[in-house]
């Protein structure tokens, strides 16, 4: 399963290139504010906080829009910059939320924790310690955040919530897909974040949900049949994913490395 989600990223971000490419330079224009604008703003440290906080959250929206746009590439369409305004109108509050979560999780981190380890107590010692993994924990679960609003349009605390269960019912997959994510994040620093950058990260993502809520419609539709499976485990063992994957691969295809170079003699 992971080596069809892979490839089928890959073919997907090859196909939109262009768009991606677009969306990733929104994004960096995006990023100058909060990173540039309040070095600007330090004698006034309210101004200048304010400021972050602000472009954090726009980033966020930014990328709930985006999101909700790369949704259509992975269901095998294509999307244009009309459904990116839309997107934007439907997902800001979405983006709001995760703005939040990510200036809530950059506090833990800079300023939570090392207090803690500060005190020098093993109390502190401890504390810190249940602070790091729930900031760990929350960064894999929360990495799905956008993809399961985008996927299943649901509310937002039931997306908050998706996320953790998500989470604790496929740790190893989540951990796979954020080391994937840091990958694509040190290839994109290659070429300037223009490709595949942020908008390859989050097609990732949508196309790693995508692919795994087969899982769920199987067991969905075999209840009876694992009735007597007791354990998640057991559970996973059985998903048959080549017969689940069948249609899949066929809308994927194959391409040899000419077809990317030259796909005009296909």
């Amino acid at each position: 399963m992971i080596g069809f989600l892979i490839k089928k990223t890959f073919f997907d971000l090859w196909d939109n290139l262009f768009r991606v490419a677009l969306l990733n330079l929104g994004f960096i224009a995006s990023v100058a504010f909060p990173v540039f604008i309040p070095g600007l703003l330090l004698s006034v440290p309210v101004l200048s906080v304010a400021s972050m906080l602000i472009g954090i959250l726009w980033c966020s929206v930014y990328l709930a829009a985006a999101a909700y746009s790369l949704k259509s590439v992975s269901d095998y369409g294509s999307f244009g910059f009309g459904d990116f305004f839309r997107n934007l109108k439907a997902l800001w509050p979405a983006g709001l939320v995760m703005g939040g979560l990510i200036f809530v999780l950059w506090f833990l981190t800079t300023l939570i924790i090392p207090w803690y380890l500060g005190t020098s107590s093993l109390f502190g010692l401890f504390l810190a310690a249940v602070v790091f993994w729930t900031t760990v924990v929350g960064v894999l679960s929360f990495q799905f955040f956008f993809a399961i609003r985008s996927r299943l349009d649901t509310k937002l605390s039931k997306a908050l919530k998706k996320s953790f269960i998500f989470f604790f019912d496929n740790p190893g997959f989540c951990v796979f897909s954020f080391i994937h994510n840091l990958v694509l994040l040190v290839l994109s620093v290659l070429l300037a974040f223009l490709f595949p950058g942020p908008a390859g990260i989050l097609l990732y993502l949508d196309e790693a949900l995508r692919l795994r809520l087969l899982k769920y419609d199987w067991i969905e539709a075999n209840a009876a049949a694992l009735a007597d499976t007791n354990t998640a485990a057991a559970k996973r063992r059985k998903i048959p994913w080549d017969a689940l994957l069948i249609e899949e691969r066929e809308k994927t295809g194959t391409r040899t490395l000419k077809s990317f170079i030259f796909p005009w003699k296909d």
